[in-house]
């Protein structure tokens, strides 16, 4: 059974930066695609970016572009989120996920994510 547990959220300023952190472990890391999820206050989960379990291949929702960043580690079990000029509008709960299968071609289907962390709460204050 996979474990994922995030951390680095927290409070900052609009335009600000935080990077998330996410440990995987109870699975062979290295061959599982990866991805970020967020979910605002009364509004659906959304799909943020995701890392393929080669790591040549990221997507990322449009609303991001150009300040998020997604990478791995794979010597660390780890999946990072870089984000940059963050926006009052960034402000959810932020989960990682792991893909249900190794070497999957669909990563960028979000009925492939069936493993969770707890999630890490980002606040963007205007």
């Amino acid at each position: 059974q996979a474990q994922l547990v995030e951390s680095g959220g927290g409070l900052v300023q609009a335009g600000g930066s935080l990077r998330l952190s996410c440990v995987v472990s109870g699975l062979t890391f290295s061959h599982y695609s990866m991805g970020w999820f967020r979910q605002a206050p009364g509004k659906e989960r959304e799909f943020v970016a995701a890392i393929g379990w080669s790591a040549a291949n990221t997507y990322y929702v449009d609303s991001v572009k150009g300040r998020f960043t997604i990478s791995r580690d794979n010597a660390k079990n780890t999946v990072y989120l870089q984000m940059n000029s963050l926006k009052p509008e960034d402000t959810a709960v932020y989960y990682c996920a792991t893909t249900y299968r190794p070497y999957t071609s669909n990563w960028l289907d979000e009925g492939e994510y069936n493993y969770w962390g707890q999630g890490t709460q980002v606040t963007v204050s205007s």
